[in-house]
Order: structure tokens, then sequence, then C-alpha cells
């Protein structure tokens, strides 16, 4: 088994793979000011961006939940792998070759991560697949594909493949590649057969690779094509330690940059539909892999978009029965968003594929431009359901319309939709619809707001209790209002970020000059790491490693990515506020003396008096020093 990785290769990944381009891969960044970045944290729901990362110090830092490290933390938490998995996939994007301290280069499968071998098997698929597109056996696969209007090109872009109907050339392909059998079986790729040896999964299909947003394959979708074939129209990769259905949206490592770019998600039900999209310039299109648009994809799309008001997700779905279940079921789930989220129907209930093909790509365009808010569908879904040739039908109708109105997140469309909801229901006193829209609002907040033993369960835990999320470990309470904790915080950060500036004086600084003990931690690890004056290129990997638990190590992250507060940070923003923080703390010893010589007044010995008095001199003498000179007093 391979040994532990060779420090300095650690370090080489490290300072090989910018923090800030990792990161951009799983959502976007945007200025932050003072040379960071923000952006909405992938580890926690937000409304607003409190997940920063400093490029320049390689570290990343949430604010919200407390989240934070290094580019190997963060490779690490957001892929759930282990810390030789995350060294091994950032050293294979930087194409950096490992050595381990017993065995010597990694070579072998043995040492290597689950998760990485799983991955690293789905590539090796994938391109296997891609090349068998072009036998003669998958004629049928290239004729599917042409006859849904998709070239050579269009094939090669979206790396769709070709798996053979024999029992196991792809099995055969990846034991050559030295995989084995059971991580075959485990990745999914291969399935048990009634002798006991593994088999192809996917047998005489064409194949489309699903990557996370990263681009790494880690799962398939294949397409029927002959009839003879008994299994189902499109079978998908089953649920694998790297292949969460709800979790993956098919097109979203072509589509990311672009939804950044636009602020606009367009999606789809398949994947044809996508490389329809994409093939008509509609390249934010992305769909779901076999199940309905969730809480999961939610959370994907949120973190690119930035959750801003401006940005929109339009849905395509069939105007069948099905289709319209889905809108209602997306239209659930927009509250989720800040942005607006639309619906576009094709005409005839076509999908994006068949548009495309009958009427050309503009057409597809077109559909999208089309769209209608998905709360304006949703209203007339509902009117549609309710006989308006009468009051008591007219009535009912308002009542189901009324939450749908008070959900529309943008407060001036809502009086307008109010308005035109009384001309859908033929009511022509719109007052009265609007009055009557806010009275059922009012209702219903009443009662979210009555007594909680009055909204418990069975279980005896209030409905708020079960729904509401894990509240995140805090960190260590510090109150961010005293002046004296705001210098503190101010010099460790210049200690952290800045350590010329403040350096040889800081380390000079005891413990007990910051009054704030998580202060005081963050300074001891310093001090342990070997101090600020060191100034080696893993200073802050050091200053991380040295603190004593991972409260701790957290508020070092925070410290390190949070801004310093000035426009200028130079020698003297350094000296003053070192300055301050000894000053503060002689002026402490001062209080603490005088204490002293009070209560031993005239009980203490001459000698010890004498000692105080002494000490205390000094003390106010050096408080005059650092009071006139400033920093030279140190």
């Amino acid at each position: 088994m391979a040994g532990r990785i060779n420090d300095d290769d650690v370090k080489a990944v490290r300072d090989a793979v910018p923090i800030d381009a990792v990161v951009s891969e799983y959502l976007q960044l945007r200025n932050a000011g003072g040379g960071n970045l923000k952006g909405l944290c992938p580890f926690h729901d937000e409304k607003s961006p409190s997940f920063q990362v400093s490029p320049s110090k390689g570290f990343y830092h949430c604010f919200g939940c407390q989240a934070g490290g290094d580019t190997l933390d963060f490779v690490m938490k957001i892929d759930h792998l282990s810390f030789s998995e995350a060294v091994e996939r950032l050293a294979g994007l930087a194409g950096i070759t490992l050595r381990y301290e017993e065995g010597g280069y990694t070579a072998g499968s043995s040492g290597r991560g689950e998760r990485i071998r799983l991955v690293e098997a789905h590539k090796a698929a994938a391109l296997f697949y891609m090349d068998q597109l072009g036998s003669a056996e998958a004629e049928i696969g290239r004729k599917f594909l042409a006859e849904r209007g998709f070239d050579q090109a269009a094939a090669a872009h979206f790396s769709v493949g070709y798996s053979p109907a024999g029992w196991d050339h792809l099995t055969r392909f990846l034991r050559g590649k030295g995989f084995t059998d059971k991580e075959l079986i485990t990745s999914g790729l291969s399935q048990d057969s009634r002798s006991g040896k593994p088999i192809d999964r996917f047998r005489g299909r064409l194949m489309w690779p699903i990557r996370e947003i990263s681009g790494e394959v880690v799962g398939f979708g294949a397409r029927k094509l002959r009839d003879d074939d008994n299994g189902p129209k499109y079978l998908n990769t089953p649920e694998t330690a790297i292949y969460k259905k709800s979790q993956v949206l098919y097109g979203i490592d072509l589509a990311k940059k672009e939804i950044a770019k636009t602020s606009r998600a367009v999606v789809v039900e398949g994947y044809t539909d996508v490389m329809a999209c994409h093939m008509a310039g509609v390249t934010t299109a992305i769909a779901t892999c076999g199940t309905a648009f969730g809480g999961d994809h939610i959370k994907i799309l949120r973190r690119l978009l930035m959750d801003n008001a401006t940005a929109e997700v339009i849905f395509t779905f069939d105007g069948d029965a099905a289709g319209q279940k889905a809108a209602l079921r997306a239209f659930e789930d927009d509250q989720k968003f800040a942005a607006e989220t639309s619906i576009t129907i094709a005409p005839d209930g076509m999908d994006p594929c068949d548009l495309r093909l009958a009427q050309g790509d503009a057409a597809v365009a077109g559909l999208v431009e089309a769209r209608t808010p998905l709360f304006e569908f949703a209203l007339k879904h509902i009117v549609a359901r309710h006989n308006l040739e009468n009051p008591a039908g007219r009535s009912a109708a308002l009542d189901e319309a009324a939450p749908i109105i008070k959900k529309i997140k943008n407060v001036g469309i809502q009086h307008e939709s109010a308005v035109q909801l009384a001309g859908m229901l033929g009511m022509r006193d719109e007052q009265f619809v609007v009055k009557r829209i806010a009275q059922l609002d009012r209702w219903a907040r009443e009662r979210g707001n009555q007594p909680q033993e009055q909204r418990r369960g069975r279980s005896g835990h209030s409905y708020e209790d079960i729904a509401a999320p894990a509240a995140a470990p805090a960190g260590p309470a510090l109150n961010l209002r005293s002046p004296a904790h705001i210098t503190e915080r101010e010099l460790l950060k210049l200690a952290l970020q800045r350590p010329a500036l403040v350096s040889p004086a800081f380390d000079a600084f005891g413990m007990d000059e910051f009054t704030a003990p998580p202060y005081a931690a963050v300074r001891q690890a310093i001090q342990d790491a070997g101090g600020a004056s060191l100034g080696t290129e893993d200073y802050l990997i050091r200053v991380r490693e040295a603190a004593p638990n991972d409260t701790v190590r957290a508020l070092v992250t925070e410290l390190v990515v949070e801004a310093i507060h000035a426009k200028t940070v130079d020698e003297i923003y350094a000296g003053v506020h070192l300055v301050q923080v000894r000053l503060r703390a002689v002026d402490r010893r001062v209080h603490e003396i005088q204490g002293t010589m009070a209560r031993l007044g005239h009980q203490g010995s001459p000698e010890q008096l004498a000692a105080v008095q002494e000490e205390l001199w000094v003390l106010q003498q050096y408080g005059r020093l650092l009071r006139n000179r400033g920093a030279e007093g140190l």
C-alpha cells in the first residue's frame, strides 16, 4: 500500500492550483474588495454571499457557517474526499507526479482513494464509449443522432459514445487498465452475472457521460436503440459513492460559465434537448438525470446565479398533463430562488429537440424568449380547474389562487397580478379581489403566529424544529463592538496577512496582551508555528496546523480571509495597532498595580511597597513613551 505523500509534493500541489480557479468550478465568484472574491456558500443555504476567497493567501472562509481552509480543505469538504484523495485530484489537474514516502512514485491502485478510482474508471469508460461510436456496430447509434440533427462534431462536443452489445467489452477493457472487479461493480459500470463474473451494465446503447460541475464524469445515461433490448428506454448509472441523481445536472459542466455570465439557466427534460439547445445557441441549457428537478438541483444553480433578483430560471416542459404537473411542482420550489422562474412550452407539445428539427435553431431560441412567469402559469392552471359560471366556483378559484399571488417575489407585480386574476375570474370589482387576497394572507400569517405548543406534532417537536436545518456550530463568543477586541482582531489580521509589517515587534507580545481568549489562542498558534518573523511560504499552513482545535483553526482562516479595514496598509497602520494593543495591556497592568497598592496600604512591608511602586513607575514611563513616540517606543 502506498505510503504518506511527500511533504514537498503536497506543497507543490497547494502552490500550483490557485484556490479561486478551483472554487469557481463550483460557484460564481465576484469581487469583494481588498483582493478578495465572494460567492454563495456551497456548504449551507444563504441568501446573500458570505463565502469569501483570498486568492493571494490561498484560503477561503464562510462568515456564515465558519467553514474555511485552503484549496485542499475545500476539495475535501465539497467532494467528500480524504486528504490524500484531494492531493491526488489536484495533482492530476496540475500535472504533478506524486512521491510516496513508502514505495516511491505512485503507480498502483491500492493506495488510491476509492472516489479517485471510481472517477478514473468513469473517465476511461467515457473515452472507450466515444471510441466505439465510430465502429461498424455503432451505425445504429450514429443514425439515431443524425435523425435528430446531430452530426459527428455535436457528438464529440458532448462526448456521446456507444456501448458494444457484447457481454463484457468494457469490463475487459477496464481490467486491462488495472481496475479490479470490485471497483467495476462498485462504480456501477459492471454488474454481477449469474455465473458470478462481472459483465457490462450498458450494452448496445447510445451513451451520454454525466459530469459533475467540476467536469468529472460520475455516471452515464444510456438510450435504447434496438427493439430486442428489453430494458427501459433510458437506463442511468445506479446510485454510487460518486453518483447521486438528485445532485447532478446534465450539461452543467458546459453551461456553468454562461449561466454565471448571463444570470440565466434553462432547464430542459432530456439529453438530446440539452444538445439541441446548445447547438441552437442556448448554451445555458441543462437537464436532470432521471429524476424531478428538486432542492439539491436548486442549490447548484443558486451558487452559479448568485441569487440576485435579476437572475432567471426558465423551465421547458411538454404541454401534456405530465408536463403541467412538473411545472406546478417546480413552482412549489420557486421561493427557494431569489431568481425569477418562468416556463415555456413548445407548440404542438414538441420538445426542444423536435422543435429544432422541425423549425430550426431560431425556433429554439425563440421558444426560450417566449417564456411566461411560472406564477402566471400556476394561476391559469388553478383557474382552469374551477367552474367560473357560478359565484361559488369563482370564489373557490380566488381563495386557491390567493397564496400564489402572495408568493410572487416582486411586490410591485403582486398588485398587477391580483388585478389580472380578477379579469381571469370575470370579477369586475378588482379592489374586492385585491382586498380578499390581503385578507386571506393575513389569516394565514395569524395561523402561523399562534403559540408554538398549538403547532406541535405528536412527537412533541414543533413543525419548525423539524423543518429547520441544524445550526452550524458557533465559534467562541467575541464582542466585536469592544474597541479592544476590534484592535486585537486587526492586529492579528496584520500578523497573518502582512507579517512583515508587524515583525519583529509582534513576536514579543504575550498571550495576556489579547483580552479575548479566542484571539489569545490565535496568538499562541502563531508563536507555536515559529512566529510572524518566520515569514516562510508555508507560514499560514504552519499556523493552522499549530491551532489546538478546529474552532481556533477556523478563526485563523477567518482572519486570513477577512479584509484589513484600511485603504492604505503600511508600516504606519501596523504601528498604530501594535501600539494600541500594547498600550491597553500596559494600562490594564497599571490599574492592577494601583489596586494592589490600595490593598497593601500600610500593612505591606517596605520592600513590597517599593517593588510595586517601582513596577508602577516603569509602566507609567513606558506608557508615556508609547503615547509620545508611537511605534518607535516599542
